[in-house]
């Protein structure tokens, strides 16, 4: 399936955006009513012209119940195939070729004390678990064979019952870093020496890594991570070929959100704003629903795996999130037993692996057995026989309370900020930068996430497994920062670095320009309103662009191709937008030349081949104090690179666009494609933005393909709920059949939480009633 519809906010009018508004009259809708093994009583379920199912039940058991029969109904081959990958079952259906994944999913499953797991999310949550993973299987026990997603024929087999651990055990698609820069940095460290390592990114706070003593960085390699990588990655089913993916830099996942307090907002209450950062995917990755029941009123998204909303409002507290940079991941080196490699050296002892071998079954095929190896820091991720070396990594992923958004069950129901800020306190997983507001016209900024406590090493690079290094406990919480109405009247989060020096818990954020922006904007705004909020999301103006453009303006070419193109970059104001000529050019020259001819210059050149990105903090830095970066001629030779990549950028984009550089477009080369694991899309959709806008775009340089990018977009009129707005591309449903399946790439949609509101707009009705039993 293809479309040729803009993107979101490439191109969309303000006028457009809230023009959808909520409809005047009652429209004729369906009605159904189904009777379902499991239910207690009757809950009803009313999805609304944009595809948000709004459920209200008489006690949160049947909420919950009915919740994942809902999003079996609208995501069943998503969370079908989500729940295969992260237990380790692909080769069940879609045979051996699958294997190496599920042997490293497994890998990552938590394998602790259940017990533990469920009372880390408070009281309610091995019920609602329970309850929601029933509701998915009545979904699937009452559904018509020739009703299934389309996607099951294709791969010829059917969906899988669930069990309440299915839910939390899978920890293999959270937010985490930093092991892959560990293993980056040391190649770094091989190749330069330790102070080379200062020139793969910038630490906040300001440190000086130092080598770990044992650790030989010439040792680490990236084909450690392999089984990692394969434990992280998505679904690829096209043709039967697993896509591995190599070690990179620190995450490009991020995201944005902002809270605006009363006195600064046009309506006088406080507006909250959220679009995270996250793969561009069809269906998408994240599912609006609405849950009503006595005690319970929240509306919002989540993991459609999942029970319960991780972003929204519960109608007196709204919240989004960003993710908070804490280093939860170590890699462990460790020395075997020359007379026994079953063992590895801790203290002064060797000590025994760990190992599990499991039955995995195979389609087509008898079953294969998969041998796991483990630490006492985690699993092994490879055994060099060579080197007489093991491999393994320890992550926070496999500590109770971590499963990725599962503690949202306590933070949707908070009613104050202290009850909200108190739930934070004991987070999990994955770290997050939270931004709060409430109808008594507080906002505030609250972070989280299980941070391990390190002595005598900062994780940056690997360590010896030999018990010097290791985690002594971890951080309370209550120590990390807070804030409550701010003097400035509003907050802002963007993933950049924003904790005082102590306590560290990482070292490795998103750079400051998305949060400079914001907070450019917000502070240029007396009357905020929920339209500016939309138009901030959808903001492109690049300020490492402009600042770029201030030195490149100063340059003069000695060639006419040269003179082109600084002249057209002379009359571009640095805002990425698709249909601008000269992000047509900025870009390409940005990331496709001049971010490599920088990294070649400060990085071996086998390492900056394999690094998606710079940091770039140092970039602008080299271009604008370049004596610092390449000595005292340093102006000459920053002049020299900046012309020559320009030149060869001028061509690429010549020979892809024409010779008329008045015509090009940076949507012409830019564009969103929503991809599902059988290799159909939506799209290509032209789009502006870039890595450093407000509205970014990671996007694949030479393809300029987006792949990671703010599908969903909410903002939340505190108080007056019906006004909110919401996006979630390319749509509610994940069956291609459906109209709701890309309704949503365009613009905004109401997101409606009063009943009567909710009734009006109402597309169809479903009554869920008890079965006989």
């Amino acid at each position: 399936m293809k479309h040729s519809r803009p993107l979101l906010a490439a191109g969309i009018s303000l006028a457009g955006l809230l023009a959808s508004a909520v409809a005047p009259a009652s429209p004729a809708s369906a009605a159904d009513t189904r009777a379902v093994p499991g239910l207690r009583a009757p809950v009803q379920q009313i999805t609304d012209r944009w595809g948000v199912p709004h459920l209200y039940a008489r006690n949160t058991d049947d909420l919950f119940f009915a919740q994942g029969y809902t999003a079996a109904r609208d995501r069943l081959f998503q969370i079908d195939l989500w729940r295969r990958r992260g237990l380790g079952l692909l080769s069940e259906v879609l045979g051996p070729a699958y294997l190496a994944q599920d042997r490293a999913t497994r890998l990552f499953l938590y394998r602790g004390d259940m017990r533990r797991e469920w009372d880390s999310y408070g009281p309610e949550a091995r019920q609602a678990a329970t309850r929601f993973t029933e509701g998915i299987n009545a979904y699937i026990d009452a559904l018509d064979p020739a009703a299934l997603p389309p996607e099951f024929g294709t791969l010829g087999y059917a969906p899988a019952r669930w069990r309440p651990e299915d839910v939390v055990r899978i920890r293999s698609n959270a937010l985490s870093l930093n092991v892959a820069s560990e293993v980056i940095r040391s190649m770094v460290v091989c190749a330069g020496g330790i102070d080379a390592a200062d020139n793969l990114g910038r630490h906040q706070p300001e440190w000086t890594t130092t080598l770990p003593d044992g650790l030989d960085p010439c040792a680490v390699t990236p084909d450690i991570l392999t089984p990692y990588m394969l434990a992280i990655s998505g679904v690829t089913v096209k043709n039967g070929q697993v896509r591995t993916v190599p070690p990179q830099a620190p995450a490009a996942e991020g995201s944005n959100a902002w809270a605006v307090a009363p006195h600064r907002t046009s309506t006088g209450r406080p507006i909250l704003a959220a679009d995270p950062h996250r793969s561009v995917t069809a269906p998408a990755l994240r599912y609006f629903t609405h849950l009503s029941a006595p005690g319970l009123d929240v509306i919002g998204a989540g993991e459609p795996a999942l029970p319960g909303v991780a972003m929204g409002h519960n109608g007196t507290v709204a919240f989004g999130l960003t993710v908070f940079g804490v280093d939860q991941e170590d890699l462990y080196v460790y020395r075997l037993d020359p007379a026994d490699p079953g063992r590895y050296r801790y203290g002064d002892r060797w000590e025994r692996f760990t190992t599990v071998k499991e039955t995995v079954p195979v389609a087509g095929e008898a079953p294969r057995e998969v041998e796991l190896t483990f630490t006492r820091h985690g699993p092994v991720m490879k055994v060099d026989t060579a080197r007489n070396l093991a491999y393994a990594v320890r992550t926070t992923w496999l500590e109770p309370g971590t499963s990725p958004y599962f503690g949202s069950l306590r933070l949707m129901r908070a009613r104050d900020f202290r009850d909200f800020a108190e739930v934070m306190r004991t987070w999990g997983g994955p770290p997050e930068n939270q931004v709060y507001a409430d109808t008594s016209g507080a906002i505030g900024w609250v972070p989280g996430g299980l941070a391990p406590l390190r002595t005598g090493y900062d994780g940056l690079l690997p360590v010896p497994g030999d018990g010097r290094y290791e985690w002594r406990g971890f951080l309370d919480g209550a120590r990390l920062p807070r804030v409550r109405d701010p003097r400035a009247g509003f907050i802002s989060s963007a993933n950049e670095f924003n904790l005082p020096p102590t306590p560290r818990v990482g070292f490795e954020w998103e750079p400051p320009y998305r949060k400079q922006r914001i907070d450019q904007v917000l502070a240029a705004d007396r009357r905020h309103s929920l339209a500016d909020s939309m138009r901030l999301q959808g903001d492109q103006v690049s300020p490492p662009a402009r600042r770029v453009l201030a030195v490149l303006r100063r340059l003069t070419g000695d060639d006419p191709a040269t003179r082109q193109a600084l002249a057209l970059l002379r009359r571009y104001d640095g805002t990425a937008s698709a249909g601008s000529a000269g992000a047509a050019l900025f870009e390409p020259w940005f990331t496709r030349h001049l971010t490599p001819a920088f990294l070649a210059k400060v990085l071996p050149p086998h390492i900056a081949a394999i690094l998606p990105r710079s940091d770039v903090t140092l970039l602008i830095e080299a271009i604008e104090h370049p004596t610092r970066w390449f000595g005292p001629d340093g102006a000459k030779v920053r002049d020299a690179m900046l012309l020559d990549t320009l030149k060869a950028a001028y061509a690429e984009v010549a020979g892809r666009l024409g010779d008329d550089p008045a015509a090009w477009r940076w949507g012409a080369l830019h564009h969103t494609m929503f991809t599902n694991p059988l290799g159909a899309h939506l799209g290509p959709f032209p789009r502006g933005g870039s890595p450093y806008t407000v509205d970014a775009s990671q996007y694949q340089p030479g393809t300029y393909t987006s792949h990671t990018a703010a599908a969903l977009k909410m903002v939340l009129d505190v108080g007056d709920w019906d006004a909110s707005r919401f996006t979630s591309a390319p749509g509610q449903s994940g069956d291609p059949r459906s109209p709701h399946y890309d309704d949503l790439i365009e613009g905004y949609a109401p997101l409606l939480y009063s009943r009567a509101a909710v009734e009006r707009n109402a597309e169809s009705r479903l009554t869920l009633i008890p079965a006989a039993e």
